[in-house]
């Protein structure tokens, strides 16, 4: 059996610098462009940053801290930040402008996408997976009369990205908006990394007020295509961090959909087999190729989990107040499998100060037999 923990020697003395080419870093102490951008919007409010002490204590950590996404901008998901900033430079920067924003979707990105074109009156088209739940494209429909929801039947997340690209290249007027790379598409990705800094940056001024003044230690991000997870690692690894600490950053991914650790095993970018989860946000089969230089680099620890342990933790995290999806909650089943497996290995003691990003809020779902 292949161990559910894979360490990548490279992360400990990795720090990330921003490329030249990057969006221009804002002056210390001032919000980015993006935050700047989120801070405008109707409605915006930092979502909580929820202290779990008894999971700290059995586990005997410092504190653990979930950031709960399960509220973000009207959407239960954190991604609508990357996919408003994403939709407003893309809106801003073509010539001549978009009438028609396109994406594909495992769940929550569509939806985001497609909240985000309407609020600037454009068009969006979703490309989904046949197997999707209906309740989930009934949510993408409901984001204005402009919505269309196309169905690649009997597709994967990958087949329904081929057919979004396809669309873009016969259709005029049209835009390609995603939160993954490939050859030849890398602007707006990096700008959905950009937009999902806003939540990095409230994250770091919460930590502080929790725990007197002690910055994270330890990060714990999900990982479906990697933008997420991109942007965790270089905030985490970031050669400017204040203090000049950095932080270890734990990934998490499905068992059905572990296309990061087939990326770290391989060496390279691959394509990993994928089946349905209730991690449906997470059942992304090719790690994006703008996210993979930082994460191959970057990462400390990749762990893949089952759904039955994605379901038990949503059960959890529940009872201890804190409503989730289970992308969100496979953090918790991570947490505690690297204090188990490979505390040590990791630096994980009664000094460190752990932050869940969990990602989504509750949803309907079959649970696992």
């Amino acid at each position: 059996m292949t161990p559910q923990i894979y360490l990548n020697p490279t992360a400990r003395d990795w720090t990330w610098h921003p490329q030249p080419n990057n969006h221009p870093s804002p002056s210390p102490g001032s919000p980015s462009p993006a935050t700047t951008f989120h801070q405008s919007l109707p409605n915006y409010t930092p979502t909580p940053l929820r202290p779990l002490p008894a999971t700290a204590r059995a586990l005997g950590l410092g504190h653990v801290l979930a950031k709960d996404e399960s509220r973000r901008l009207g959407l239960p998901s954190f991604k609508i930040l990357g996919a408003s900033w994403a939709v407003h430079r893309a809106a801003t920067s073509a010539t001549p402008p978009p009438t028609r924003i396109v994406a594909c979707t495992a769940g929550n990105w569509g939806r985001a996408v497609a909240r985000s074109a309407a609020a600037l009156g454009l068009a969006a088209a979703v490309f989904v997976p046949g197997h999707m739940p209906e309740a989930t494209r009934r949510a993408i429909r409901g984001e204005g009369e402009g919505v269309e929801v196309v169905v690649v039947e009997g597709g994967s997340y990958d087949d329904s990205l081929a057919a979004a690209r396809g669309e873009v290249a016969c259709r005029e007027g049209s835009v390609l908006v995603m939160d993954v790379g490939f050859e030849g598409y890398e602007d707006v990705p990096q700008w959905v990394v950009e937009g999902y800094g806003t939540m990095l940056d409230e994250s770091d001024a919460q930590v502080l007020a929790h725990t007197g003044g002690k910055p994270a230690t330890h990060a714990v991000v999900p990982v479906g295509a990697g933008s997420v997870a991109q942007a965790v690692t270089q905030h985490f690894k970031a050669a400017a961090r204040p203090g000049g600490a950095t932080a270890r950053v734990v990934a998490v991914e499905p068992t059905t959909a572990a296309s990061l650790r087939a990326a770290l095993e391989a060496g390279c970018v691959v394509a990993a087999p994928t089946g349905d989860t209730i991690m449906c946000g997470l059942n992304c089969g090719t790690i994006s190729t703008t996210a993979w230089p930082v994460l191959e680099r970057g990462v400390d620890a990749s762990v893949a989990v089952s759904d039955a342990e994605a379901h038990e933790a949503v059960k959890e995290l529940e009872g201890l107040g804190v409503e989730v999806g289970p992308c969100g909650a496979a953090t918790l089943v991570a947490l505690r499998r690297v204090v188990g497996e490979k505390r040590e290995e990791l630096g994980l003691d009664q000094d460190s100060v752990v932050v869940l990003y969990c990602t989504e809020g509750p949803r309907e779902y079959e649970v696992p037999r």
